[in-house]
């Protein structure tokens, strides 16, 4: 089945393993989940991610959940852009998440990345979510 918005399917792909407490999630593999799953990795809100190809051509995406104490390392994870409304932020205008504990991973012209990078990098761009 084709998935129009890969972001906003594995979003709920990851809270639902959550609360199952599953080790690993899977799904379709995309260039753009990879770039999304490198952020949450460097930020520390997963273990880490691997890019399994299959024969027929298609690839899939394993992302190991993180833990501490039997409760989840995210708290919250929630679609900011959709296809139907995008959100645009320029660099004066980036959200803080709950005073920089979380993240808004933004896609910019430089590639996908958290705010505090773009706030670096000094570009705005697409907040594609935020993590908690």
């Amino acid at each position: 089945m084709a998935v129009n918005d890969p972001i906003g399917d594995m979003i709920p792909r990851i809270r639902n393993a959550q609360m199952r407490n599953k080790p690993k999630v899977s799904m379709p593999g995309s260039k753009q989940r990879e770039r999304v799953a490198e952020v949450l990795k460097v930020e520390g809100f997963i273990r880490g991610y691997a890019s399994v190809a299959h024969a027929n051509g298609r690839s899939e995406l394993e992302i190991e959940l993180k833990y501490f104490d039997g409760t989840p390392v995210i708290r919250e994870i929630a679609r900011v852009s959709k296809p139907g409304r995008r959100v645009y932020a320029s660099v004066k205008t980036l959200p803080r998440i709950n005073n920089g504990l979380g993240v808004a991973i933004v896609s910019t012209p430089k590639g996908v990345m958290a705010d505090h990078a773009a706030r670096d990098a000094n570009v705005g761009g697409e907040i594609l979510c935020t993590v908690f």
